[in-house]
């Protein structure tokens, strides 16, 4: 199947996605505001650009789309029909930063968590919590 969008649109299209402040990235922010912790946002100066940033625990947590970052096993990872080698390619690179950016985090002495953008559901808020309050606590 063809892609309803001429490549031109679609560029226009891709090249609007923010990679920050996204709505999975904002949900989290809120959760762990109200468990009572305090953070930076964007770690500018750490490996990655964390997402969110807890200096006094040295510990971050990245909030990865699913597609960007290539999550195994999860449909809103699957590659589109069209420049198939493009995108691969795209993605590969993307978990190869990442992986390289968290050895970076461990040598620099942060920890970090990972949650995925299909984990992000109202239902899983508390769930989310919990697995927050644990890390940073740890």
């Amino acid at each position: 199947m063809s892609d309803i969008f001429s490549s031109r649109k679609r560029s226009q299209i891709m090249s609007n996605i923010s990679g920050k402040n996204t709505k999975p990235e904002i949900i989290i922010r809120k959760i762990t505001h109200r468990l009572g912790y305090r953070f930076r946002l964007h770690g500018k100066d750490l490996p990655g650009k964390p997402d969110i940033v807890f200096p006094k625990y040295k510990k971050v947590i990245f909030v990865n789309g699913c597609f960007w970052h290539g999550h195994i096993k999860c449909s809103r990872s699957k590659l589109p029909a069209t420049r198939k080698k493009f995108w691969k390619d795209k993605i590969e690179g993307n978990k190869k930063r990442d992986k390289a950016n968290k050895i970076k985090l461990k040598k620099l002495g942060w920890d970090y968590l990972v949650i995925w953008q299909c984990q992000i559901k109202q239902s899983n808020y508390e769930k989310i919590g919990i697995k927050v309050s644990a890390f940073l606590e740890s």
